[in-house]
């Protein structure tokens, strides 16, 4: 018993140094509420704790990660809390004033479809390919949604005096 939990605490250990700023990054993508971001961040690491799933590879489990959170904060946007309750202590997250942040604050307001691919695209490496298979599209809607989506970028940032090479 102490041995199994030991291992699960290392596990968990190791899961959120090696995963929780991505896991972070793609809530606020989502949700862009410091509340809700962070229950859904609490319950994919709560959920990963508790599954204890086997990976075939640091890839897997990574991509394991990123299905579970996207589909946590798909859960909470189409909560019936969420949408027929608003808080007056509903206070979104803000950016510093950054270049770097100046372009994530245009990728957030990007529709939701050419959003999730830049952000795994440019932010997380992933190749067409394994993002197809990781939101159960085609390829060629893949790759539709990322040539409309810089081109949507290059069209918000003109103008601006950033070098990112879209």
């Amino acid at each position: 018993m102490v041995l199994s939990q030991r291992k699960n605490e290392d596990t968990i250990t190791i899961a959120l140094t090696t995963y929780s700023d991505m896991v972070y990054r793609i809530c606020f993508l989502y949700l862009r509420n410091k509340s809700d971001i962070e229950d859904v961040f609490q319950e994919v690491f709560l959920r990963f704790l508790q599954k204890e799933p086997s990976f075939e590879s640091k890839d897997h489990e990574k991509a394991w990660l990123i299905r579970v959170t996207m589909n946590q904060c798909k859960d909470v946007l189409k909560s019936f809390w969420r949408n027929n309750i608003h808080l007056v202590e509903n206070v979104e997250v803000r950016l510093e004033d950054t270049p770097e942040n100046d372009l994530l604050q245009v990728v957030l307001s990007l529709p939701k479809k050419y959003k999730d691919v830049i952000y795994l695209y440019y932010y997380e490496g992933y190749t067409v390919p394994a993002m197809a298979k990781l939101i159960n599209q085609n390829e060629n809607t893949i790759y539709s949604h990322l040539y409309r989506g810089k081109a949507l970028l290059r069209r918000k940032l003109e103008g601006k005096e950033y070098e990112y090479g879209f």
